[in-house]
């Protein structure tokens, strides 16, 4: 796990624990955005199964 999944997961946690309010979709956005980061540092890899035509 790389340092910015961590750092998703931990501001993911915070955003579901603030009640609801602009606030809390305000962190929510935060952690969507560090996830998506998070997500394009990891290598591509193909998919598995039947070849490409």
């Amino acid at each position: 796990m790389s340092n910015l999944d961590a750092e998703a997961i931990a501001a993911l946690e915070e955003a579901r624990n603030l009640p609801p309010g602009p606030d809390r979709t305000e962190a929510l956005k935060k952690a969507g955005i560090l996830r998506k980061a998070a997500d394009l540092q990891r290598p591509l890899l193909p998919k598995r199964g039947r070849p490409r035509k």
